[in-house]
């Protein structure tokens, strides 16, 4: 099981079993629905997530709030700025 610190968020995106750049495409179109300051939880499974979604989300300017992983599962909070 993974612990976590965030707990509350505004959206959550399962991008389980998805390969690149799909995680990634998914986060997008949620972060586009999403309003300033709001929170999205994504799910991933594809080993590369944290190297797409780091770099996307610094580019961008969000926040990642967290980054957490266990065996094949990887889980980002990420604040929209």
């Amino acid at each position: 099981m993974l612990e976590t610190i965030v707990r509350n968020f505004n959206l959550e995106v399962d991008a389980s079993g998805l390969n690149c750049p799909l995680p990634l495409l998914r986060l997008k179109k949620a972060l586009m629905e999403a309003g300033s300051g709001d929170v999205i939880k994504i799910i991933a499974t594809d080993p590369a997530a944290h190297l797409d979604i780091g770099v996307f989300v610094e580019q961008a300017g969000h926040c990642l709030l967290e980054f957490s992983r266990q065996q094949q599962t990887q889980i980002f909070f990420i604040k929209k700025k």
